[in-house]
């Protein structure tokens, strides 16, 4: 039974109630202290390592694995948020937001893509990864990961925020056997502050 190991990056340098996907950001100076919980948690014999190419994940993969090949793959990245990205969410337009705020699944950003195109092209990626038969580490990005635990879950995609609860840095554990799966949230450590990735008065602070 190979296990697969979801990592997602640390902490982005972004100021709160911005919306960013995959534009490429950095991240803050707690790096390196996110980094080693993580790093140990993760066993010594992962043998193969994926990551998306953003530099958020990109610098978390060659920290926690110096010296190793890393695959970077385009399909890892975030949700491309198009127009949006690096607006404030409070600012963007009534008449774009409000109907994506009520199918953010189907309907896509404008100039973007909707969580279902994000959705299959993550698992392509994810179907290609857990046939490798060995056991991996995947450094990405927090809807990708529940992208992913929809799709071995059979969660519906419009109740993934609701059911898997993911912070910066976060590690879920997949294990597999043949075509069946199963995770385990094996560190998920609480913020000092929530994420904002919705409008204001969508969120109940109004």
């Amino acid at each position: 039974m190979n296990s697969i190991y979801l990592i997602r990056h640390t902490t982005p340098a972004v100021n709160k109630g911005i919306c960013y996907g995959q534009t490429d950001l950095d991240v803050t100076e707690s790096f390196y202290s996110e980094a080693s919980v993580i790093r140990e948690i993760l066993p010594p014999h992962i043998q193969e390592v994926y990551s998306s190419p953003l530099i958020r994940c990109k610098k978390l993969a060659e920290h926690l694995f110096p010296g190793r090949e890393i695959i970077f793959e385009k399909e890892l990245m975030e949700i491309h948020c198009g127009q949006w990205e690096m607006k404030k969410w409070d600012e963007l337009p009534t008449a774009e937001v409000d109907p994506w705020m009520k199918d953010f699944v189907g309907i896509a950003i404008p100039g973007g893509e909707s969580y279902l195109g994000l959705h299959e092209r993550v698992t392509r990626c994810f179907e290609l990864i857990a046939r490798s038969g060995t056991d991996v580490a995947v450094i990405t990005h927090g809807g990708v990961i529940r992208s992913i635990l929809t799709g071995i879950t059979q969660t519906p995609l419009a109740d993934s925020f609701k059911v898997f609860s993911l912070n910066y840095g976060c590690v879920v554990r997949i294990t597999s056997s043949g075509n069946c799966f199963e995770y385990e949230i094996v560190s998920n450590i609480i913020p000092a502050e929530k994420e904002i990735h919705k409008p204001d008065r969508f969120t109940g602070n109004r």
